[in-house]
């Protein structure tokens, strides 16, 4: 089958003046966002509803490129290369009013720097953020950040008047299950207006009448009705029935089916994500298994010999029908610092994986429980489904435990898992993204998502250089030199790369974004 795409150059959407009809596109996905806080939860989802509303300083097109946002210009101070100048668009205003300005960009930076912030990881080489005059931020780093701006693509504006009349200040402890007014109200300066939240049911949203990017962008949808829809079979009937209009995650089996059907298209595309498994592998015991007193994935002999025994083709054959590429590590081809004779080092060999659980001294096997989420990743579930009957021939007797994204990922956070499965993409286009939140000691300003527990203070030192090296053809060395511990090391089992398909009524135009993020102003409606 040959899939359908469109391919639309991003100077052409933008061109499209703004129509005077009313067009409601009907979106639905498998999960939720998390949150309407915009610094509580760096997941995708979450930050794909949040774009519609808010905005960054800088963003990503439909394409991956980055363009201007609520900043207009921006680049190194002529007179400390430590220090990023952005300045900011003027004449904005917020959803209730509100004017936009450089308090609003100080406030939401130092918010997002705070301890239960999702995206300080992003902010950690940050020493101080200033505001020069009412329209020029100034965000002074820790030695010159080449990266800077690529750090501030997902690090979304609020107001900073209407965060604290609606005690908003603090960001939303998630984890903690703390539940708050930033989580599920919002006021941005994005395209679209928040009109009704029903988290895990519907959440409407209308046009912005006042937004800058009037006349800059198409904006042919002039209303959003978003519904998750968990279950693979009731969103594709969804579909077919004509109850919705896009959807972004086309069940692979089904693809043939929609993009066969008359009205409908299938257009897909690489995505900016890999989907792996985690390990606790610090810890001295673990209480999920059935060994006493050891943690048989402490060895590196068992995380190798659990990577050997996963068939990353046969899961891209049988349980994603050719939509995925096997991964050998956690980066995708679009960062920097990926290559290619690490990404092609996954080999299924049962027999060699067999004789390091001897030598380790697990012959015998030993039981675990894997956590999976069941709402999150394309057929996330099976895959860990797939894993299950795999380890199983190497005597790794694993108990799947699968739950929604909003209960799978608090036990991350919490330490609570000793073997789970994770996806992650890269708004960054760099490896030090990967580095900060997955690799690196978990602490205050980083290591959020590491629940592997693994901890190295000479490679801790390594990636917080990153930060700061200029020198890009020594900074691309330093990073090769960690990516060649963490795959000596197997803190992670890659699985695959993850495809796109997105699925759509046939007067919907658009292209398939790779960060899987939907940008509703560069739609059109046909």
């Amino acid at each position: 089958m040959t899939f359908k795409s469109t391919l639309l150059a991003t100077a052409a959407l933008v061109a499209m003046p703004l129509m005077a009809q009313a067009d409601t596109l009907r979106w639905a996905r498998a999960g939720d966002a998390l949150t309407m806080d915009p610094h509580a939860q760096n997941e995708g989802p979450t930050s794909a509803l949040a774009h519609q509303i808010m905005e960054p300083l800088v963003m990503r097109d439909m394409t991956g490129a980055m363009v201007p946002a609520l900043a207009t210009e921006w680049g190194p101070s002529a007179d400390n290369p430590n220090i990023w100048v952005f300045k900011l668009r003027e004449g904005v205003t917020f959803h209730d009013g509100a004017e936009f300005d450089s308090e609003d960009v100080l406030f939401s930076l130092n918010r997002a720097m705070t301890e239960d912030s999702d995206y300080k990881e992003l902010l950690a080489s940050v020493k101080e953020v200033r505001a020069t005059d009412k329209y020029t931020i100034e965000i002074e780093t820790n030695g010159p950040n080449p990266i800077m701006p690529n750090n501030l693509t997902n690090m979304f504006m609020m107001d900073k008047g209407w965060a604290e009349a609606n005690n908003a200040v603090k960001v939303q402890d998630y984890e903690g299950g703390e539940d708050t007014f930033a989580a599920k109200n919002a006021n941005g300066t994005g395209a679209y207006k928040l009109v009704s939240r029903e988290p895990d049911v519907k959440t409407v949203l209308a046009a912005n009448e006042n937004y800058w990017g009037n006349g800059e962008f198409p904006l042919e949808v002039t209303e959003i009705v978003f519904t998750p829809i968990q279950n693979a079979a009731t969103r594709v009937a969804a579909m077919l029935s004509g109850e919705v209009d896009f959807i972004q995650d086309v069940p692979v089996q089904d693809i043939g089916r929609v993009d066969g059907t008359d009205g409908l298209e299938v257009r897909t595309a690489p995505q900016n994500r890999v989907i792996f498994f985690g390990l606790n592998q610090a810890a001295e015991d673990i209480a999920g298994d059935d060994v006493d007193g050891i943690n048989p994935m402490s060895d590196v002999r068992v995380r190798k010999a659990m990577s050997m025994a996963i068939d990353r083709d046969a899961i891209k054959k049988v349980v994603m029908r050719g939509q995925s590429a096997p991964a050998g590590m956690i980066a995708p081809p679009f960062v920097n610092g990926w290559n290619e004779a690490m990404d092609s080092s996954s080999k299924t060999d049962v027999d060699g994986a067999k004789a390091l659980m001897t030598e380790a001294g697990y012959a015998d096997g030993f039981a675990i429980t894997l956590n999976c989420p069941n709402d999150r990743y394309i057929n996330d579930e099976k895959i860990c489904q797939a894993a299950v009957g795999m380890l199983a021939k190497i005597g790794v007797k694993v108990n799947l435990d699968a739950k929604p994204k909003a209960q799978h990922f608090p036990l991350l956070s919490n330490l609570e898992t000793d073997f789970y499965m994770l996806g992650w993409g890269v708004p960054t286009y760099d490896s030090e993204y990967i580095f900060n939140f997955l690799t690196h000691t978990k602490g205050e300003k980083y290591g959020s998502w590491n629940a592997t527990r693994f901890s190295d203070t000479d490679l801790d030192v390594k990636i917080e250089a990153l930060a700061s090296e200029t020198d890009l053809a020594k900074r691309n060395q330093m990073i090769n030199e960690i990516w060649t511990v963490v795959q000596d090391q197997q803190l992670y089992i890659p699985i695959h790369h993850q495809v796109l398909n997105w699925g759509m009524a046939s007067n919907v135009d658009t292209i398939v974004a790779p960060d899987d993020t939907a940008h509703f102003k560069y739609f059109k409606m046909k």
